[in-house]
């Protein structure tokens, strides 16, 4: 099984409901979930005319590709009501992979790790308060 982190976000409906379904959803697709970060409120990131977002990230176990991965984090995010129509737009859940192992995947459509991990501060917090290390430095996450 690899270690995973996942990050999820949400700024439309019950915003904390959203966050719940996504994670029981993920379970129900075999992601092992062994942490979360506690939840963080944000504004809005890219386009800023919008309501703002609950955002969390988890440590998870998986027994996968990345691909497959990302397969299911589509999946949860349409199941829950995510309809994509504007990049950065408001929605009802986003799952992100942040982190995949120690694995650098580059893909037209996956990047690994994040390429925006560290634009997001919310993301940074959250890592830290899960103990991650930073993948492109070999030391924990600063927070600047």
């Amino acid at each position: 099984m690899t270690t995973v982190y996942l990050g999820l976000g949400t700024n439309l409906g019950t915003r904390s409901r959203n966050l719940s379904a996504a994670r029981r959803r993920l379970r129900q697709c075999g992601v092992r979930i062994l942490r979360q970060s506690r939840v963080i409120e944000t504004e809005p990131w890219g386009v800023t005319e919008q309501p703002r977002f609950l955002n969390q990230v988890v440590k998870a176990a998986w027994e996968g590709t990345p691909r497959q991965l990302l397969r299911v984090a589509k999946e949860v995010e349409r199941a829950g009501g995510r309809r994509r129509t504007r990049r950065w737009g408001p929605r009802v859940i986003d799952v992100d992979i942040l982190l995949f192992g120690d694995e650098h995947v580059r893909l037209r459509d996956l990047v690994i790790p994040h390429p925006r991990i560290a634009e997001r501060p919310f993301v940074i917090e959250s890592l830290s308060e899960l103990g991650v290390r930073n993948p492109y430095e070999g030391r924990a996450f600063v927070n600047r």
